[in-house]
């Protein structure tokens, strides 16, 4: 995809391209910055790429395309998240590199320290039995030799404790940008990419040992009003309330995310469908009970309300097949008239749970 777009853009079409990419960021009232300029320049001329098809279902649910949503979609899709894939593979290989050189390190004074000791008691023995010995002479000068490199060796443990130090730096700054690259900057829950692998993990665990994976799909209420009636400042404030509920839910079986836009993800583990659809209404009551207020004008904004869909599981189904069926589930409860939460394993007949 980019090696096509790198071409577009030095070719007859590229002006045409640019403009095209201009006047679809105005229709969909996009600021034209560089990266969302970078985005729609994607999204125009390789229309069935991955990221354009994100980015057409975001348009067709009214996302509004904030900085937010387009650093999420830039994480995901564009060369500098293969870049963080990079990054943290490095670290990987470097933390293993760095553990195989100590243990060889440790092993090589062993055997220097034994050999040294080997030699002092070979010398003393062939002093004590005869003195003139010029065997005994030749052992005294191996053990000379010995202890030079014993010295030598110090330096050297020095000098790897000096480069142990900075290496430890390195792991430490390496982990910290793999963080930031599975992390949603402004909720600080996991992004998309990072959930997408937790959900593959899960399902491949579940293969092999039988466990039961659910997954519920988060979707804010009338969430574009938000944005138009008050800016997009106070639409990250919105989604950084719901964040905070969703994390408070989460444990070490349940994995949350943001999604993309405004809506989040959250995956079970071993829990039955009565407790994900409690934990779920528990969720939608808690986000409902408070009445939010604009931080910078103090403006009373009125509650906020989300939508869910869940699904479990089934035999052999794939992380992308469970994710269409929870969505669809989520789209029964949007249009059931929102606020609500439905099975997917119900959805010839909806169970839903009726406003607050």
């Amino acid at each position: 995809m980019i090696e096509h777009v790198d071409t577009a853009v030095r070719g007859p079409q590229a002006y045409a391209l640019a403009g095209q990419a201009l006047e679809a960021m105005e229709a969909a009232k996009v600021w034209p910055t560089p990266l969302n300029y970078e985005l729609w320049l994607h999204f125009i001329s390789t229309p069935d790429s991955p990221l354009s098809q994100e980015m057409r279902r975001l348009l067709e649910i009214h996302t509004t395309f904030t900085d937010a949503v387009s650093e999420s979609l830039a994480t995901e899709f564009l060369p500098r998240s293969r870049l963080s894939e990079e990054i943290r593979d490095a670290g990987v290989v470097l933390n293993r590199e760095l553990a195989a050189v100590a243990i060889a390190i440790d092993k090589a004074r062993e055997i220097q320290i034994q050999y040294a000791d080997t030699l002092s008691d070979a010398k003393d023995q062939l002093d004590q039995s005869i003195p003139t010995n010029p065997l005994a002479e030749l052992v005294g000068m191996l053990s000379k030799a010995t202890r030079r490199i014993q010295r030598h060796t110090v330096v050297l443990e020095k000098r790897l404790e000096s480069s142990h130090t900075e290496v430890n730096k390195l792991r430490t700054h390496l982990e910290q940008v793999r963080r930031d690259a599975m992390t949603d900057a402004l909720t600080n829950l996991p992004n998309r990419k990072a959930f997408d692998e937790k959900l593959v993990a899960l399902c491949s665990s579940a293969d092999k040992t039988g466990s039961i994976v659910s997954l519920a799909v988060v979707d804010i209420d009338h969430f574009k009003r938000f944005n138009d009636t008050w800016g997009h400042q106070t639409g990250d404030q919105v989604l950084r309330y719901v964040a905070s509920a969703i994390a408070r839910i989460t444990t070490p079986t349940r994995v949350s995310a943001r999604y993309g836009g405004e809506e989040f993800v959250i995956a079970f583990t071993d829990e039955s469908a009565v407790q994900i659809e409690n934990i779920l209404n528990t969720l939608r009551v808690d986000i409902a009970s408070r009445a939010l207020r604009r931080r910078s004008t103090n403006d009373d904004l009125g509650i906020v309300t989300i939508s869910t869909g869940y699904a479990t599981r089934q035999p052999e189904e794939t992380p992308f097949e469970l994710m269409e069926r929870a969505d669809a589930a989520l789209y029964v409860s949007k249009r059931s008239g929102r606020n609500r939460t439905t099975s997917a394993e119900a959805t010839s007949k909806p169970k839903v749970v009726t406003t607050v």
